[in-house]
């Protein structure tokens, strides 16, 4: 009985085949777009050229979140639900009560999380800020904070975009953000 001999298996074909099946799922992969936050950042300023800003503490919200997810609106637990009428409260106080802001114009939200905050509550956070400003921005329209927040320029009417861009003239999103603080400090 003759002996039969294993048949071979041409290593250059393997190294085409893989080469084409890489080059077939970079190809047809798509990555997903992650978009984050629609945050308008300022222009990056020279270290020697930077200003510390006075701010009368009146105007300043101050919104603290630790590292278990809690609020402490200046210096009282709220709970996320609370926080955008507080702000709008806030911002919206017009001199009214002494403890809050002189004016939309002049009140900053300040927001400084820790460095375990959940990034779920710090989103919450901002959400709530960002509806108490279109809420007052909406209402300062004489529209739905719906409609506000539904507003194409492309399709507005010229009234409707003097009233939107008054409206965010009125309503100046102050948003500060301080430099987190590491776990219990």
């Amino acid at each position: 009985m003759a002996k039969r001999s294993v048949p071979e298996v041409s290593a250059g074909a393997m190294a085409d085949i893989s080469f084409l099946l890489l080059i077939f799922f970079l190809v047809t992969t798509q990555i997903p777009n992650e978009k984050g936050l629609p945050i308008i950042l300022p222009p990056k300023k020279d270290e020697n050229t930077i200003q510390q800003i006075e701010l009368n503490d009146r105007n300043v919200l101050t919104i603290l979140v630790n590292s278990q997810n809690q609020l402490l609106v200046e210096r009282e637990p709220l709970r996320i639900e609370d926080l955008k009428e507080k702000a709008m409260e806030f911002i919206d106080n017009r001199g009214r009560d002494k403890h809050l802001s002189d004016s939309p114009k002049d009140a900053v939200v300040s927001i400084k999380t820790d460095r375990g905050t959940n990034y779920k509550r710090y989103i919450q956070v901002m959400n709530a800020i960002q509806a108490a400003y279109n809420t007052l921005r909406a209402r300062h329209m004489g529209i739905t904070s719906v409609e506000y927040l539904g507003y194409d320029e492309k399709k507005a009417s010229p009234s409707m975009k003097q009233k939107y861009t008054a409206a965010k003239k009125e309503y100046p999103l102050n948003i500060s953000e301080a430099e987190q603080t590491s776990v219990g400090g």
